[in-house]
């Protein structure tokens, strides 16, 4: 592939002789009796609670190297469990007049031509995948929905796929992902993944330093929900060009352009999702974004989609005039409705969500996935 370059081999140099960093220690028992360290046991009795971390694996044997410090990271919720309880119940996408006016229309609507459209986006997301294929997702500032967006299209993958499907955060900015996705704990983060990765790993190993989702696929944080470090682009490099072996497709949560990690991830990726606020300072900025994806040098235009996103049922600008200016440089654009549920906040829930929704974020599945086949 064009994006596959000097980084890469020396990634697996690296990977192949163990200078990513050292072994963490051997793991004490935690207050119940089990090691966090002890290897995941298959059955039915080791099934993972939704949205927790299973125990990892051992960590292989690798030459300890003094200078890095080493250590296994402990679990922490991803909201203060003083806030958990304030979150209320989930309410619908659609209110009950919609649901109840959707039924009456769908009764005397085309049911074939419905089931034919649905057939042809779930045909495009379940495309088989000789290499895992790398879908980024990022926007031209914060709290436009862009984790949301990469939320449902990871929980869209799983829910259409039967081969692994990680969906993995590079946004170490107090990042949303795994409150999205309905992690109630994490662990392991990207950086602390890519100082034990190496190519002897089985997918058994790696999917025990991962967040299990609660209706399918695998989770990996870019951190701990702590003020830190921001994710550089070596670990980045690193983390996905190694995983990328064992899963079939990866949806990463990139941080905001014109972030370094954001701007790597768009060069090299597979297939791009922009996320576009629907404002009218949102559309200009994102139709520059796509000026600038197409002087890169190996048309990442031709495999970019963008999401016109509605953060408002308010909303003045007209939907059909904004995607206009942004198919202009000849790119998708999937309109993503207001939806309350997804409005609410906290974690998603696919049955929750508008009908409408659900159908968009199949849809933006479908458009990256096949662009994400044009590279090989």
């Amino acid at each position: 592939m064009a994006q596959e370059g000097d980084w890469q081999r020396d990634v697996l140099r690296e990977l192949a002789d163990g200078s990513q960093g050292g072994t963490p220690p051997s793991p004490r028992p935690n207050e119940s009796g089990a090691i966090p360290g002890a290897p995941v046991r298959a059955g039915a009795d080791a099934e993972p609670s939704a949205g927790t971390s299973p125990a990892a694996p051992p960590v292989p044997r690798q030459a300890h190297d003094p200078s890095v410090p080493t250590r296994v990271p402990e679990s922490l919720p991803t909201v203060d469990p003083r806030l958990a309880i304030a979150l209320g119940r989930p309410q619908h996408g659609d209110s009950v007049a919609r649901r109840t006016g959707r039924s009456l229309r769908r009764l005397a609507a085309s049911a074939g031509q419905e089931v034919a459209e649905q057939t042809r986006l779930a045909q495009a997301v379940q495309q088989p995948v000789t290499t895992g294929r790398i879908i980024a997702v990022t926007s031209i500032r914060g709290g436009v929905g862009k984790s949301t967006v990469s939320a449902l299209l990871g929980r869209t993958f799983n829910h259409y796929r039967h081969d692994p499907v990680l969906t993995l955060e590079a946004d170490a900015a107090l990042g949303t992902l795994p409150v999205r996705m309905g992690a109630k704990s994490v662990r392991w983060s990207c950086s602390d993944l890519a100082r034990i990765l190496t190519p002897a790993m089985q997918l058994t190993d790696v999917i025990g330093y991962l967040v299990p989702v609660s209706d399918g696929g695998w989770l990996l944080p870019a951190g701990q929900g702590r003020v830190g470090a921001p994710l550089d682009v070596r670990t980045y490099r690193t983390v996905t060009l190694a995983l990328r072996r064992y899963f079939a497709v990866t949806v990463v949560d990139c941080e905001t352009l014109p972030g370094e990690v954001a701007r790597t991830a768009m060069d090299t990726a597979h297939a791009r999702v922009v996320v576009a606020p629907m404002t009218a300072e949102g559309v200009n900025g994102t139709r520059q974004v796509l000026d600038w994806l197409a002087q890169l040098p190996h048309s990442a235009l031709a495999t970019t989609v963008v999401a016109l996103s509605a953060g408002s049922p308010d909303t003045t600008l007209d939907p059909k005039t904004a995607a206009a200016h942004l198919r202009e440089p000849g790119v998708p654009v999937v309109l993503l409705p207001y939806d309350r549920h997804l409005a609410q906040g906290g974690p998603i829930h696919t049955a929750m969500l508008g009908q409408d929704t659900r159908t968009a974020a199949v849809r933006l599945a479908a458009e990256a996935m096949q662009r994400a086949m044009r590279m090989r």
